[in-house]
């Protein structure tokens, strides 16, 4: 399953440093803006403590975690809903993605230029803000203008249509993003899927804060949450130059080591993309064999043969059923064989619905 989060904020808010810890692709981090040209694409890794205690009963051959794509995107400027700057390029690059993860600059440092000259975040993020709903408004009115004249006409379809368009054409008009409107119906959740549209996305917003706020944020952090407030959005507090000097540590105890003297229990990235997990609306199941313990991706609410499906396409066409054995079971009774002579060993059928950390085996015939 690939699926990807798209870094964004204006430049020179610490988007490229904190990609450079997500992933080893290494994006250029330079005090100028537009350093980030290209979007830089890194595969990452989802920190999961579950697949460590199932490895560490079974000792298996190998151990696969699961993974999401993180890639950063260009610095973006005012105007870039107009073409400014790398404005199209930038807009194009976020329409790809599935969720967004906002990069703003909460720290104060006279050695690193602010576009606009000084540091405030709240305006930062209205910048991006408007910029993306002044475009997602240019698509929405041109589809409004087309099903406005069959809706005139009786058509039931167009008129529903027409109606859904014109909540969201109003507000976008009142500047407000288009994910907080909720679709009423299985026609408008497709509508809005089909639209693409750069404010529906769900959103995360990253404070990139000074050492010294690390743990409890700063003044700048509270402005951005009580902004945020109503968007059901998360905030996330990081030191992108921290986390950068806990990367270039070469051990795990030489990085256990620093986050104690920093009075944190893990690095802030690991935060971020178990958030990012979760904002992308997945969750994980896990295969468990002395070959292979594996983590797959699967979006909550998926069905057995779905989840299947994700292993190869022929299990999900010829599912049968699934041996299922709860996480906390298996820690438990350390074993498969010791977890079915407990009888704690589900059999399922096409209708299960998968649940977060289900150790799974699949029954099947192509």
């Amino acid at each position: 399953m690939s699926l990807k989060c798209g870094i964004v904020g204006l430049p020179n808010v610490g988007k490229s440093t904190l990609f450079n810890c997500l992933s080893n692709a290494k994006a250029q981090a330079a005090n100028f803006p537009f350093c980030t040209i290209e979007p830089n694409v890194g595969t990452i890794t989802v920190p999961d403590e579950r697949l460590t205690q199932l490895a560490e009963l079974i000792t298996p051959e190998r151990i696969v975690p699961t993974t999401i794509e993180i890639v950063d995107i260009a610095g973006l400027v005012k105007g870039a809903s107009k073409g400014e700057g790398l404005g199209n390029k930038f807009l194009s690059n976020i329409r790809e993605t599935d969720a967004i993860i906002h990069v703003l600059r909460c720290f104060e440092d006279p050695n690193v230029v602010h576009v606009d000259g000084s540091v405030d975040p709240v305006r930062d993020k209205e910048i991006i803000d408007i910029e993306l709903q002044l475009k997602d408004l240019e698509g929405v009115e041109a589809r409004f203008q087309k099903v406005a004249k069959a809706a005139k006409t009786g058509d039931k379809d167009a008129k529903r249509t027409f109606d859904f368009l014109s909540r969201i054409k109003e507000a976008l008009e009142q500047g407000k993003s288009a994910r907080v409107v909720v679709p009423e119906n299985d026609d408008e959740e497709k509508l809005m899927k089909d639209l693409q549209l750069l404010t529906s996305k769900p959103v995360m917003y990253v404070c990139n804060v000074e050492e010294s706020s690390v743990q409890s944020g700063n003044a700048h952090v509270e402005r951005v949450k009580e902004a945020v407030k109503d968007e059901n959005a998360q905030v996330i507090i990081i030191g992108a130059a921290i986390e950068a000097d806990i990367a270039s540590l070469e051990t795990f105890e030489e990085r256990q080591m620093f986050l104690q003297d920093l009075g944190l229990e893990e690095p802030g990235v690991s935060k971020l993309i178990k958030s990012a997990y979760y904002l992308l609306n997945l969750q994980t199941y896990f295969t468990a064999g002395v070959k292979e313990v594996r983590a797959w991706t699967i979006h909550k609410g998926d069905t057995a043969p779905q989840a299947a499906g994700v292993i190869h396409t022929d299990f999900e066409k010829g599912f049968i059923r699934a041996e299922v054995i709860k996480f906390n079971d298996y820690i438990q009774y350390k074993s498969e064989p010791a977890v079915k002579e407990a009888g704690k060993m589900g059999v399922e059928g096409k209708e299960y619905i998968v649940q977060d950390g289900d150790i799974m085996h699949f029954r099947f015939n192509v």
